[in-house]
């Protein structure tokens, strides 16, 4: 996590090294998103992309996919994928829910 800071122009530049881990180039759009919380900042892709935005030679794409963390835990299934996609939907829903009935102020600052 970085901490940046804002200009008096309200501007606020993401680090070096976050613009180059994500390609993001000088121009770039982003989706301003405002929770009532949280901020964040959505990518909006170009309408009309150029095939310059998207060459990558092959050894550019397998150092982009050598650089993922390796996963070393047990086979995923499908079931597993859909079981756990459903336990975070029912947690999300529960608590909007409590932030409804006003209950939910605290547990949300703990979690980050």
């Amino acid at each position: 996590m970085a901490r940046v800071k804002m200009s008096d122009a309200g501007t606020v530049e993401l680090p070096k090294a976050m613009r180059d881990a994500h390609g993001f180039k000088a121009g770039a759009e982003f989706e301003v998103i405002d929770d009532g919380q949280r901020i964040f900042l959505e990518l909006v892709a170009p309408l009309h992309p150029t095939d310059e935005d998207h060459k990558l030679s092959a050894d550019e794409f397998l150092a982009f996919i050598r650089s993922f963390p390796k996963y070393e835990g047990p086979p995923i299934t499908d079931e597993m994928m859909h079981e756990a996609i459903n336990q975070a939907a029912i947690e999300d829903w529960e608590r909007l829910v409590r932030q409804w009935a006003g209950e939910d102020k605290d547990e949300d600052d703990k979690d980050g």
